[in-house]
């Protein structure tokens, strides 16, 4: 009988502990969604319906209206932004993960007078806050020329992403046994084919982790988008639709809540499919080497 009672008392204290847990996890879904569900009523609503406060901003009462996208990509460079933005992420997601990637391999089995200290001294950099480096670089960015042109994005989003990378790409690279190196000279590769054939698929879920963060901040940059760039042909999502659809005190916000539901597509997708990936990388290359 206590053996009962006992085993009674666990399973609803389990039973407990999941509804608790459970109503955490909705309170929090529901509370994170709330600003998506925002911009999307909001992107559908008509300009009066927006104008009028004494409506309930969290429903459609007055119809469905599809004309803020209209405008956004009839009346506005949109496109042009979008492009832009394309552009830049692809650039720098490539040059991240290639410096990343040499830097990882380099720091983590060529064993060298201080690679550890070096090492660290790279995870640190990633520490700096951007509103501390922007004026510098600035400065940098005027004496090579790049100024308004999102070719500067290009330059800078680098010194944002490859520390991150490399760490992480360092802890997936540490944990792999010496012996697979040792082999693989035996049979006569070099470091650069060690690299490829061997390193990079045994470490291809922190690959993913480490492009899917690259991708993040050069997708979703602000300020230095806001400090380098002021030509419209030259914006990228962040500032462009921000700067075109709001003119003095007049806020468009059918077409800011649409263009932000349209950059935020990409992301969302990236890691709709790749988020256990994405998990996988930060968890193992953080506790592994």
């Amino acid at each position: 009988m206590k053996f009962l009672s006992y085993r009674n008392s666990i399973n609803s204290n389990r039973k407990w502990a999941l509804f608790a847990a459970y109503g955490c996890l909705i309170f929090f879904v529901i509370f994170f969604l709330f600003p998506p569900y925002y911009m999307l009523i909001t992107s559908l609503k008509t300009n009066k319906e927006i104008a009028e406060l004494s409506t309930n901003p969290w429903l459609i009462k007055q119809g469905l209206t599809l004309e803020h996208y209209k405008y956004l990509f009839t009346e506005t460079p949109f496109l042009i932004f979008f492009k832009n933005t394309i552009i830049v992420t692809i650039s720098v997601v490539i040059i991240s993960m290639v410096i990343s990637v040499l830097a990882a391999y380099s720091l983590s089995r060529l064993r060298f007078w201080g690679s550890g200290v070096l090492a660290t001294g790279i995870f640190l950099t990633y520490l700096v806050p951007d509103t501390l480096l922007f004026i510098p670089l600035f400065k940098i960015v005027g004496w090579l020329g790049l100024l308004n042109s999102y070719w500067v994005l290009v330059l800078v989003y680098p010194t944002l992403s490859v520390p991150f990378c490399t760490w992480l790409m360092i802890g997936y690279f540490s944990s792999i046994p010496k012996e697979i190196d040792e082999a693989a000279l035996i049979d006569g590769a070099n470091h650069m084919q060690m690299l490829l054939k061997v390193f990079i698929p045994v470490a291809m879920p922190g690959l993913i982790a480490a492009t899917i963060f690259a991708f993040t901040v050069s997708w979703a940059g602000f300020l230095y988008p806001l400090a380098f760039i002021y030509s419209e042909t030259e914006m990228v999502l962040t500032v462009g639709t921000v700067t075109t659809l709001i003119k003095g005190d007049v806020f468009h916000w059918g077409g800011l809540m649409a263009g932000a539901l349209l950059a935020a597509a990409p992301p969302v997708i990236v890691y709709a499919f790749l988020m256990d990936y994405y998990i996988a990388g930060l968890t193992s290359g953080a506790t592994k080497g």
